[in-house]
């Protein structure tokens, strides 16, 4: 695996596949060994061999319960009964709502008053405390964990975060033995962190490929600073991926462990998710299809039969995007 960097010029302590094989032993019986799924029309039209990684089957519909709980799990006795706390446009804040309960602890999520309701709904089904804001939402998120004594559950940069979210690499790894190239979903940074750290142990021959959108490449630019970097504004049709900021844990892991990161735009994004749920029978998010539109774009130029896997993040969609979507060609 070829890196944007090495483990000596990155800053901060990197995550092992130790503390991945923890992280998995930690969260086993907890949440979902989710499945491959073999794309074969897919695969064709991009000149491939595909699978899927169906993280959409995971609990509360995304990879993020995976980390959420890790870190959870990883806390004190004492630091567990003050409670935890993140912030979240939706799909950490219900990871993290699901993770606090499934450990018997409080949870409590602040969220942007213009949150998608179904994912304001779910942290709330979870049992959390959710604080909506019109203002800023780091303050508002600092602010509510000074007055609650909460601990910081971070999205994303944390290694316990990312140690739980290695556990999808762990899985593809042993499921897809002759992958070449994983394609990966990138926000924050803390999915394709854990991914990369676990393939570059078990499979390194394998290519790790990060995807954001054009509108949202918090990754790209930090890549291209060679540190962590805050967007002005974050926008996309794919808001898992809308992350204003990347982080030092992430970016660290991403140089050191990571191909490339490529760009895509969110018509195409769209384009790929009508087709998807044509052709494979998947609700995806948009996040889940950003790389199948790396792929059908023709941008990452692979060569003809290679074996992909792509990361499919989650299914937590707004189901009132579907009348967006093109009419698949």
């Amino acid at each position: 695996m070829t890196g944007t960097g090495t483990a000596a010029d990155v800053r901060g302590d990197l995550v092992t596949i130790d503390d991945v094989r923890r992280a998995a032993d930690r969260i086993a019986g907890r949440v979902h060994r989710t499945p491959v799924h073999r794309s074969t029309s897919l695969g064709e039209q991009c000149g491939v061999r595909l699978d899927l990684k169906a993280e959409v089957f995971q609990r509360t519909g995304s990879f993020k319960a995976r980390g959420a709980l890790n870190k959870v799990l990883s806390l004190s006795a004492a630091d567990r009964a003050r409670g935890v706390i993140t912030v979240s446009a939706g799909n950490a804040g219900a990871a993290v709502a699901f993770a606090a309960a499934s450990v018997g602890v409080p949870g409590t999520v602040v969220m942007p008053a213009t949150a998608v309701p179904g994912k304001i709904a779910a942290c709330r089904a979870y049992g959390a405390d959710v604080v909506l804001t019109d203002g800023d939402l780091v303050q508002c998120y600092l602010d509510t964990m000074a007055e609650t004594g909460r601990v910081a559950v971070h999205p994303f940069d944390d290694p316990a975060v990312v140690a739980g979210t290695g556990t999808v690499g762990l899985e593809i790894a042993e499921d897809v033995p002759d992958a070449e190239v994983v394609l990966v979903p990138v926000g924050g940074g803390g999915l394709i962190s854990g991914v990369a750290t676990a393939l570059a142990a078990l499979a390194p021959g394998v290519r790790v490929i990060g995807v954001e959108p054009e509108t949202a490449d918090v990754m790209t630019r930090s890549l291209q600073a060679g540190e962590p970097v805050r967007l002005p504004t974050a926008r996309s049709v794919a808001d898992g991926l809308a992350a204003p900021m990347s982080g030092e844990v992430t970016v660290a892991h991403v140089q050191a462990f990571v191909d490339r990161v490529v760009r895509v735009s969110d018509e195409d994004i769209l384009r790929a998710l009508a087709l998807t749920v044509q052709r494979t029978k998947l609700l995806l998010e948009p996040a889940a299809a950003a790389p199948l539109a790396a792929l059908m774009t023709g941008v990452l130029d692979l060569p003809p039969g290679t074996r992909v896997v792509s990361v499919a993040s989650g299914g937590n969609v707004d189901l009132a995007l579907f009348g967006r979507l093109p009419t698949p060609s």
